[in-house]
């Protein structure tokens, strides 16, 4: 009995260390497709670094409640960061709108197969049989 409850905290400790790393992940890919969107837009290192933390972010982050809402708001992200829809500010001041195009791009860059993972996952729900269940 004294095994099994040492079992249970250890592994206790092990998902709130991985969900830690999840959320500081999710944070960190974010901040970096923000500073790679301003400086490094061409970056290929920095682009497949968000594109890896992306695939990790999309199999440790999302919970099953959460699919169609993050699904929703990758689509509209990617969507936009993929239309140079603030092209417009270069009017405002040279450049601006290249770059924030540049930096929604990285962000869509980040979140894109994050996206994918979870609209797989969604795809197994809906076919197993039985339906949707959390």
């Amino acid at each position: 009995m004294m095994a099994w409850r040492a079992l249970k905290q250890g592994w206790s400790r092990i998902q709130l260390a991985l969900s830690i790393a999840a959320a500081i992940s999710f944070i960190a890919g974010y901040l970096i497709a923000l500073i790679a969107g301003i400086w490094f837009p061409e970056n290929d290192g920095l682009i497949a670094t968000l594109v890896i933390m992306g695939v990790l972010v999309g199999l440790m982050n999302i919970t099953g409640r959460e699919i169609i809402p993050y699904l929703v708001a990758a689509i509209a992200l990617v969507l936009v960061g993929n239309v140079g829809a603030f092209t417009p500010l270069n009017d405002v001041k040279g450049g601006l709108g290249d770059t924030v195009n540049d930096i929604v791009g990285m962000m869509a860059l980040f979140t894109a197969p994050a996206a994918v993972v979870q609209a797989i996952r969604a795809g197994i729900v809906l076919a197993t049989p039985g339906g949707p269940r959390e």
